[in-house]
């Protein structure tokens, strides 16, 4: 395992130029706190985790201190933000201080939200609050348990700097972990701005870093964007199959590597419902659960638009034409794996359907039915789970079809059951009265409760002696939290 001092640094994006980003330090953080670190993303780095508890390394990650390597840099980017255009918009509060490659010749991307102001911050003042800093901290290591891919997050760092939002609160950074951190608009920004040189470097770099087998094929930049489509097919699949909705889709916001990232006011559903709206800022429900699907080929489009430069209009429309099919593929492979399903029906979309407008407002916790479907038998489980349900007799209809599909799907034990089911469907999810109640604690100076949640959502799937109360059905209070993009 490494000190802090021993990480190595090849800063790929850095040397690009002047055209992708500006040359920006940090600005210090007052009498910076380490509040949480994430063992597991640190291994990514190969970091010994005792050195999270070091002095120097709330410094680093607070601003104080900078590795000679590094070379910090906000990026410049733009983005289609709730269907309008926005010519330029670039890390506001947010630098990439270099990237780092580890003993198995990974690179990583260290890039510090909160680091202060950039020529990018545009009206904001480049700081992020502690109860931000903390939420995407805990969604990132929660979905990567989840198996949803998704930037990691190494650390958050409070401090006593006053940060005003609606009223005033502690500044915080967090350092965020990704291969990349380039966006669909980081294309869309030298596209509509007419700059073909940069937009082509721009390309070559994601194929020859991120996508080289694409090489490899006759048309290399189709290659890649048929990869990046079906990548945010199988990610919003896994979202939608998890009850994760993002709540921000905006182009600046997705991935060129389609994994989930830049955190805002995300959720994951309690009661199931497809119509939730998680962002109180979203009036119209652009970015609802149900309509997380369309618009991510709205999304995928808009980059379509970005890299006709490169690939025909025909290519990039049969393309997108993959993005549904993709989609439902995986989304029906998980949903069949949360329902105990081993093999393929016809019929098992309708199956699925029939049970989420079943559970459409039946007040029924949408992971905790998963979960104990699974506890027992088929027929014991849906006797136990029909009180949820307002619709009784058609839920009875429905447990028919379920149980005959369950014993045509195999031969196999209650016990196999049991665990095949509990491998994908959580007991611990990240519901927001329980990271309200981390934040809470944090704002007052204890971060014994965020640490504790984040181990806990370490090991979604495994059930925790002693950690019920992380398993319970949020109290009323908690299923209407409003959440904002402020942070």
């Amino acid at each position: 395992m490494k000190a802090l001092d021993e990480l190595t640094f090849d800063n790929r994006f850095a040397r690009l130029g002047d055209a992708f980003s500006t040359h920006v330090l940090p600005e210090p953080l007052d009498e910076p706190r380490l509040v949480v670190a994430s063992k597991a993303a640190m291994a990514l780095l190969d970091l010994d985790p005792a050195v999270a508890e070091t002095p120097v390394f709330a410094e680093l990650f607070g601003g104080h201190k900078l590795w000679a390597e590094a070379e910090p840099r906000a990026m410049v980017y733009s983005g289609h933000q709730f269907g309008g255009y926005t010519p330029q918009l670039g890390d506001g509060r947010g630098l990439l201080l270099g990237e780092v490659y580890n003993e198995a010749g990974e690179h990583w991307d260290l890039h510090l939200k909160g680091a202060g102001m950039t020529p990018y911050s545009r009206m904001g003042d480049g700081r992020a609050v502690l109860r931000s800093s903390i939420r995407e901290f805990l969604a990132s290591e929660a979905l990567h348990a989840l198996g949803i891919p998704t930037s990691r997050a190494l650390c958050v760092i409070g401090s006593s700097t006053p940060v005003w939002r609606e009223k005033q609160e502690r500044g915080a950074m967090v350092l965020r972990l990704a291969h990349s951190h380039i966006r669909f608009g980081h294309f869309e920004y030298f596209y509509y701005t007419k700059k073909p040189e940069q937009q082509a470097e721009l390309a070559e770099h994601v194929l020859n870093l991120h996508y080289p087998e694409c090489r490899e094929q006759p048309e290399p930049y189709l290659a890649m964007f048929r990869e990046i489509v079906e990548r945010n097919a199988e990610m919003i699949a896994k979202w939608q199959a998890y009850g994760f909705c993002h709540g921000v889709m905006n182009t600046d916001n997705m991935s060129i590597l389609g994994i989930t990232f830049d955190f805002g006011p995300f959720a994951f559903l309690d009661d199931f419902d497809a119509h939730f709206i998680c962002n109180h800022s979203d009036h119209e429900g652009r970015y609802s659960f149900s309509n997380q699907v369309p618009i991510g080929q709205w999304n995928l489009s808009a980059l379509a638009q970005a890299l006709t430069p490169f690939i025909s209009v025909e290519a990039l429309k049969e393309a997108l034409g993959l993005y549904l099919p993709l989609y439902q593929a995986h989304y029906l492979d998980l949903m069949r794996r949360r329902l105990g399903l081993t093999t393929a029906e016809e019929d098992d979309q309708t199956l699925v359907e029939g049970l989420l407008k079943l559970m459409q407002n039946s007040g029924v916790d949408y992971t905790l039915f998963f979960r104990r479907l699974g506890d027992e038998s088929a027929t014991l489980a849906v006797a136990r789970l029909r009180d949820d349900f307002v619709d009784m007799a058609g839920f009875d209809a429905w447990a028919e079809r379920y149980k005959a599909r369950v014993a045509r799907d195999g031969d196999y034990t209650q016990e196999q059951r049991r665990e095949r089911m509990h491998a994908v469907n959580p007991l611990y999810i990240l519901r927001n009265y329980l990271a309200q109640n981390a934040i809470a604690a944090a704002e007052s100076g204890d971060y014994s409760e965020v640490r504790l949640l984040h181990d806990v959502l370490t090991r979604p799937f495994e059930e925790q002696a002693g950690m019920e109360q992380y398993a319970q059905r949020p109290p009323d209070w908690g299923k209407h939290l409003e959440i904002s993009c402020s942070s």
